[in-house]
């Protein structure tokens, strides 16, 4: 009795001395409803996934985990919310690379600093890849690029946006080809596609889920997968690395990250048991049939990757000198 008593005291102490970070009973996480906020509307791809983790956590801990979509401001009123949240575990974030990755460089002023959340784990991710329209002249890589060589200025890509991940891939194979092209934004990947198919644009980085079944259908090309290895819905279908370009990767991800200060032990404990969702058959199927890879990454891991994501774009963003709108 008496030990127990020194061991909670010496436990008690140590609450005391690290007051900036929450004493959190790790056997007793969670104990109350959790939230999962996803900073974009309703039925979005990063929607989709926070219901389906959020479904699947809810079982596991036998508490309410519920979806929270705090939308506004290209997904930055959300983050911010979540920033500025206890780190105690039960507000969390369904984040795509924007808020984590890609903000930071675009935006002088944030509300948040994007390098300060905890990572928990890499969830799933896809490839993007080069849509073009059906043009004998497209048949190739090579063959587009040559197009853009000696059309310059005259070659256009849809991008859902300055800054979006797409602008930002066709920004780096510009650079890497030394070609020039025709910048078009859209509301979203669904305008541009109809546009691509109906010829009214040339080309368009997205992830190869929204043009899938535009190429299953004949509709559209996808010439390369910006991805180190083939898309397994596409394997015949090569990468940029296969037509002369190994450094070139672009990818669409989404992760689960926790405020500032989070303790390293709550984000581990969180880590293994969205991992143990991640590996639930019926779970990853759902993931695939949004062209989705299930990722099962540890928090050094996840934290290495969104480094280097960061570094990655931030260049990419530099060397553009592309700013935010």
């Amino acid at each position: 009795m008496i030990t127990v008593g020194v061991r909670l005291l010496a436990a008690s102490t140590l609450c005391l001395l690290y007051v900036a970070r929450p004493c959190v009973a790790q056997t007793d996480f969670p104990s109350r409803t959790v939230r999962l906020v996803v900073a974009f509307p309703a039925g979005s791809a990063t929607d989709i996934i926070g219901r389906l983790l959020a479904d699947r956590l809810g079982r596991s801990w036998h508490v309410p985990v519920v979806v929270e979509n705090v939308t506004g401001a290209a997904g930055q009123i959300g983050t911010g919310r979540v920033a500025r949240a206890e780190p105690d575990g039960y507000t969390l974030i369904v984040s795509p690379p924007a808020q984590l990755v890609t903000h930071g460089a675009l935006y002088k002023k944030l509300s948040y600093d994007p390098a300060q959340f905890v990572p928990i784990a890499l969830l799933a991710q896809v490839p993007y890849g080069l849509t073009v329209r059906k043009d004998p002249a497209f048949g190739t890589v090579k063959d587009f690029l040559a197009y853009a060589k000696s059309n310059p200025g005259k070659l256009t890509y849809a991008t859902q946006g300055v800054g979006s991940t797409s602008h930002l891939t066709t920004k780096l194979l510009e650079k890497l080809a030394g070609i020039e092209m025709l910048h078009i934004t859209y509301r979203g990947s669904a305008p541009a596609l109809t546009d691509l198919v109906a010829g009214t644009i040339d080309s368009m980085f997205d992830n190869i889920g929204n043009s899938l079944a535009l190429y299953n259908e004949g509709r559209v090309e996808i010439l390369a997968i910006a991805d180190n290895t083939r898309a397994r819905s596409l394997p015949h279908v090569p990468t940029f690395k296969e037509v002369g370009f190994p450094g070139f990767r672009s990818i669409t991800w989404f992760a689960l990250v926790a405020p500032p200060k989070t303790p390293a032990s709550l984000a581990s404990k969180i880590n293994a048991d969205v991992l143990a969702v991640l590996s639930v058959r019926d779970v990853q199927e759902k993931l695939q049939q949004l062209e989705l890879t299930p990722a099962g990454m540890n928090v050094p891991e996840t934290e290495a990757f969104i480094k280097e994501e960061a570094t990655l774009w931030g260049k990419v963003i530099r060397d553009a000198n592309v700013q935010g709108e």
